[in-house]
């Protein structure tokens, strides 16, 4: 999977058959010196490209006024990104590609997906002023993951600068399904929902902090409740997933202005 820069002399293309360049990239090997990586990992990148799918699907549903489909898409594409990234690590094959991939394949799961999926259901009514709020809503998702991207390394690992996009697309996606699922036409609420997409939007692009979570260790040992607890979540939100998730994800989302608002209280007080 990786050669020295002296032995990259062959044209990528001269091994292949497919008129498709081979992709390659440049690291470091353990003792600092410069190797080239040839070909991707197939392992983590399938969960990607499955993300990437299910952000695809949705957005597609959503369309054919599928709406309910279209929101729990976007909840299973959470679950595939959560998984290529931890894969990736326990694999040991991160890759400076794996990494953007991952965050083309978010732009489509939790940017463009729950705008399309907001729009579709409520903001279409709206006119231009729909149209903008959900533009409002991609444009932050855009910003949110470049801004991620150029932190990475840099930033604290236990919090995220912003609303996280899988977060705010919960947000955005568990209340289409809530409330259409009880009946509830978008139209009805379009100025609710079309504050509730704007400030998704808007707080993706926030220096407010949110806990990350990255700090957890999934794989060390835990008494034995633990895993009672697990079970009994899991139950709760089969329950009534779409009210369910819901509130879990406003939850969060509410907790990083709260906290906000609780420090800068403190240094006034102080």
């Amino acid at each position: 999977m990786s050669e020295r820069p002296e032995e990259s002399n062959k044209g990528p293309a001269a091994d292949s058959l497919l008129p498709i360049d081979e992709h390659i990239e440049e690291g470091r090997d353990a003792e600092g010196r410069k190797v080239r990586h040839r070909g991707i990992y197939l392992l983590p990148n399938l969960f990607t490209t499955a993300n990437l799918f299910a952000g695809f699907y949705s957005i597609v549903s959503a369309i054919n006024g599928n709406l309910d489909v279209a929101a729990a898409t976007v909840f299973v594409a959470m679950v595939l990104d959560s998984l290529d990234g931890r894969v990736a690590r326990l694999t040991n094959t991160q890759s400076a590609f794996g990494a953007e991939y991952d965050s083309l394949s978010d732009m489509v799961a939790f940017g463009l997906a729950p705008a399309i999926l907001a729009f579709e259901w409520a903001l279409g009514s709206m006119g231009k002023v729909g149209w903008m709020v959900a533009f409002i809503y991609v444009a932050g998702a855009a910003l949110r993951l470049a801004r991620f991207n150029t932190q990475i390394g840099k930033a604290d690992k236990r919090f995220f600068i912003g609303l996280a996009s899988p977060a705010a697309a919960g947000v955005v996606a568990g209340t289409v399904w809530a409330f259409s699922d009880f009946g509830v036409q978008g139209s009805n609420i379009a100025s609710l929902v079309a504050l509730l997409v704007a400030a998704a939007g808007m707080l993706m692009v926030s220096n407010i902090k949110y806990y990350s979570f990255k700090d957890l260790d999934l794989r060390g040992r835990v008494p034995f409740v633990a895993i009672l607890v697990v079970v009994l979540l899991f139950a709760v939100v089969f329950s009534d997933p779409p009210r369910i998730l819901l509130l879990i994800f406003l939850a969060y989302a509410i907790s990083g202005p709260l906290q906000y608002l609780l420090q800068w209280r403190r240094k006034r007080v102080g």
